[in-house]
């Protein structure tokens, strides 16, 4: 899901990038960073709102006192809208402008942020609170490592997507096997998978803010792409290791 506008940067090796002394991209690092922290703090707006006001929560959830059993149409029409937005603009958006990507950026954060709500009906909010902790920590980590290593992650990058693809499958084979061991190896791989993909992103766009020159056009949706990028990895991270961090409700 996290694989828009990969193309920007092919040419530029990464020891070719010396961050530390360009403020440009600092500058426009930081406002990826603001765009993936604003857009968390949305989310986390949002799924508070579905999982406790109840007259959001009864449109999408079925609820018995605190406890999630079940979910409506509505639910499973706002948690795949995301992904027919991201396949259908990899598609129609060729030359997309800075007010389409920011629109396409805070409309699949929307989505995704009510969605989350199950996660809030499902565990524990002690449990949920440590785990984005330990989430937002791995990745400050991995984006620090992604912004300075001068090694090229590239061919990496290219594996983790086969690794994503693989995730999706395995994840459609688990609904019908309901193998407890399928799930455990499709969560631990998906700890790792986008592990990697946050360092690899990262650099990305580092190389993507090179081979723009400067075009502010160009770099305002590189920067509504980027956000998106990080940003699906976070959730992603964060939901797998719920995984094993999460304590459900009783």
């Amino acid at each position: 899901m996290n694989d828009f506008n990969r193309g920007y940067a092919r040419s530029i090796p990464a020891d070719r990038a010396d961050m530390s002394v360009d403020a440009g991209l600092r500058k426009f690092m930081l406002g990826v960073y603001n765009k993936v922290a604003a857009g968390l703090v949305v989310s986390g707006a949002l799924a508070y709102a579905t999982s406790s006001v109840p007259a959001i929560r009864d449109l999408m959830f079925v609820v018995q006192g605190d406890r999630l059993v079940g979910v409506t149409p509505l639910y499973l029409v706002v948690a795949f809208a995301p992904l027919v937005l991201m396949l259908v603009a990899g598609f129609a958006l060729r030359n997309p402008k800075p007010q389409t990507a920011g629109a396409l950026y805070w409309t699949i954060v929307a989505l995704i942020g009510a969605s989350l709500g199950s996660v809030v009906l499902r565990y524990t909010g002690e449990s949920v609170a440590a785990t984005f902790f330990v989430t937002a920590t791995a990745f400050g980590g991995l984006s620090l490592f992604g912004y300075t290593t001068k090694k090229d992650l590239t061919g990496f990058g290219s594996f983790l997507m086969m690794g994503v693809i693989g995730l999706v499958v395995a994840s459609l084979v688990s609904i019908f096997l309901k193998s407890p061991a399928l799930m455990f190896a499709i969560n631990v791989l998906g700890v790792f998978i986008f592990s990697g993909l946050i360092a690899y992103d990262t650099q990305r766009l580092k190389m993507t803010y090179y081979e723009l020159g400067g075009d502010r056009a160009s770099m305002a949706v590189a920067t509504n792409f980027g956000a998106l990028s990080l940003y699906i990895n976070f959730i992603n991270l964060f939901q797998f290791l719920l995984s094993f961090l999460g304590g459900n409700r009783e």
